[in-house]
């Protein structure tokens, strides 16, 4: 059940990613970065419902990615789009990586 729970937060982060970008136009690059990266975690986020270790680690290296994103000047559009990434970033990487586990714990009585 916490595998389902991880998979939802990253679905929905993602999705918040990908409206992110459009929300400051002063970077094209950050725009870009957000679009795929929000694409990527939304897809495989919501997709990770179902018990899919592989795709956790997608979500959390795409959240570590975030991460290191903010850090990038190229990328910078402002210090409120830096702290979105870096928050969502640590989100998404912890709820990725927690989805691993994938299966349920429940066993038949």
């Amino acid at each position: 059940m916490k595998a389902q729970a991880n998979a939802w937060i990253n679905g929905i982060l993602g999705t918040w990613i990908f409206i992110a970008a459009f929300l400051n136009f002063s970077a094209m690059g950050n725009l870009w970065d957000n679009l795929i990266v929000g694409i990527i975690v939304a897809i495989f986020g919501f997709a990770m419902i179902k018990p899919k270790p592989w795709q956790g680690w997608v979500s959390g290296i795409m959240g570590l990615w975030l991460i290191v994103a903010a850090f990038i000047p190229a990328l910078q559009t402002g210090a409120g789009n830096m702290w979105n990434e870096i928050i969502s970033g640590i989100i998404i990487a912890i709820a990725g990586y927690g989805a691993i586990g994938g299966g349920s714990t429940e066993s038949a009585a």
